[in-house]
């Protein structure tokens, strides 16, 4: 899909990314480009063994490409050090995952203060934004509950508290509502929609169903390590 306007914030030139070697060469991508602005809400969709998941992980930074080229903001980082790409995670970048990833006997609000523990920040600014991130995700009043105390929707909202606590440009959801069901997932999805519109986050999702996709003003398809389609999303949410 032609992009214009704004310097992309997420570019693919070229990126190939290849597992194994020999007889067990897997090529999970063949040579992608693709650029995703500012403020967009993209869904990124296929079947398994697509390249869509390797294509996620590129972008949080969590693997790199074989070749090509990895760009966020315009500088690439996909030959950055380790330590480099784990900063740009750490301030740029949320993630919401369909596991939830919670620690199961920590609270809500301990949770949500984990990624500003590893800022260094202190106690009192912690709970000052992790009260707030709670609040801004409709949890008020749970913050000393466990995960073990909490819905399987309550927990993701503390993930996406989690995400978003440390104001990250970029949210990344991996099958955000795989684990629940159909009236807690338009509960998810219509909150990842807000903060896409009123806050400007960017928002990369992976999912495999249509109507999650919906949400997205875009959708990228995945086939065979390429991208098979990137248009406008043409249907409407529920």
């Amino acid at each position: 899909m032609e992009q214009r306007g704004p310097r992309p914030l997420i570019e693919f030139r070229g990126v190939t990314k290849v597992y194994g070697a020999g007889a067990a060469e897997v090529r999970a991508l063949a040579g992608i480009d693709l650029s995703i602005r500012g403020g967009e809400f993209v869904a990124i969709m296929g079947p398994s063994g697509s390249g869509k998941s390797t294509a996620m992980n590129i972008i949080g930074c969590l693997d790199t490409p074989t070749a090509g080229d990895h760009l966020f903001g315009g500088m690439e980082v996909g030959r950055r050090a380790k330590t480099e790409r784990a900063l740009l995670r750490r301030h740029f970048l949320g993630f919401v995952f369909q596991g939830f990833n919670l620690l199961p006997r920590t609270t809500a609000m301990e949770n949500v203060e984990l990624p500003l523990i590893y800022r260094g920040m202190s106690l009192g600014e912690r709970r000052r934004l992790a009260l707030g991130a709670l609040a801004h995700v409709g949890l008020e009043g749970r913050e000393h509950h466990t995960s073990s105390e909490l819905s399987g929707g309550q927990q993701q909202r503390v993930a996406i508290a989690r995400a978003i606590v440390t104001g990250p440009a970029v949210l990344l959801a991996d099958e955000p509502t795989g684990n629940l069901d159909t009236r807690t997932s338009r509960e998810i999805m219509d909150l990842i929609s807000v903060l896409n519109r009123d806050q400007g986050i960017t928002v990369v999702m992976v999912t495999h169903e249509t109507d999650i996709a919906a949400y997205a003003g875009r959708v990228v398809r995945f086939l065979d390590g390429r991208i098979e389609s990137d248009a406008l999303a043409t249907g409407k949410a529920p």
